[in-house]
């Protein structure tokens, strides 16, 4: 990750930095983040979230990422740009876990999250974030009753996983072709009780998937890793393509591998600028 440092003031002009609030911006594929270090005093909220993640008004992203914790023992807490949470965030995950091991000299590295334990890796120039286990039983995705994840009863036959945060992937003839707006309706589909991200996919060759994404509480986005997860452990469990999958976003490609630890993402990450906050 180039981490040549570029400050950004966002507020008053010439303002003391001593009294607003620095975060850093990166992305993942154009799957974009801001990042508070609260190491120090900082603190996140709903209504700090929604100020920033306001792309006219205020800063803009996909997802806040918070930290907090000692190094020992960091811990990441999401808001999507609407101010609601995410126990997930796959691409902040990889994109902070390179910041830190580069501060550190490390080529690998444990983040806590509501997830649990995510190790990261460093691996030819790329980093590997282990997702954890994906979730396949209904109550724990949470679906709104006792029904087969692997068929919703929903037009569309989609299949429902759990990365923590709820995914429902739809496998079409053409991702490309398909109007998202369609799809992404279903986020606030009745089955899902906390409203759910949204996939389209479509089979490119023998494991290699074109996916396009409907983010919950963001909408359209160029990239996500939990969905990309999803949509690989979805395909494996329909017989579609293996468990190591090529996913080809709007924003880019990620590499999946659901192994017996978990479900690996790896791909590249990108630093932006630094910043201070003034709302």
């Amino acid at each position: 990750m180039d981490q040549t440092r570029c400050p950004i003031y966002v507020g008053a002009m010439n303002a003391d930095t001593s009294s607003g609030l620095p975060f850093m911006k990166m992305h993942g594929l154009g799957n974009d983040f801001v990042v508070i270090d609260g190491r120090g005093e900082s603190r996140v909220d709903a209504d700090l979230a929604r100020a920033m993640g306001d792309r006219h008004r205020g800063v803009g992203f996909d997802q806040l990422a918070f930290i907090e914790g000692a190094d020992d023992a960091l811990r990441l807490t999401f808001y999507n740009a609407d101010g609601s949470t995410s126990a997930a965030c796959g691409n902040a995950t990889r994109c902070i876990a390179a910041w830190e091991m580069d501060r550190r000299g490390s080529g690998t590295l444990d983040l806590l999250t509501e997830r649990g334990a995510l190790r990261a890796e460093r691996r030819d120039g790329v980093v590997a974030v282990n997702m954890g286990a994906p979730i396949l039983d209904w109550r724990e995705i949470p679906l709104a009753h006792e029904i087969c994840t692997l068929h919703l009863p929903i037009a569309g036959d989609p299949v429902a996983t759990g990365m923590g945060n709820p995914h429902c992937t739809f496998f079409v003839d053409d991702a490309e072709a398909e109007d998202l707006s369609v799809y992404g309706a279903h986020e606030t589909h009745d089955l899902f009780p906390q409203r759910t991200n949204v996939q389209i996919a479509s089979v490119v060759g023998p494991d290699h998937l074109r996916v396009r994404v409907w983010e919950r509480g963001v909408g359209p986005t160029l990239a996500s890793g939990s969905s990309s997860c999803a949509v690989t452990v979805a395909a494996a469990r329909r017989g579609i393509t293996g468990r190591a999958v090529r996913v080809d976003l709007d924003g880019g490609t990620l590499m999946i591998d659901w192994r017996e630890d978990g479900v690996w993402m790896s791909g590249p990450t990108s630093y932006v600028f630094d910043g201070v906050w003034y709302g």
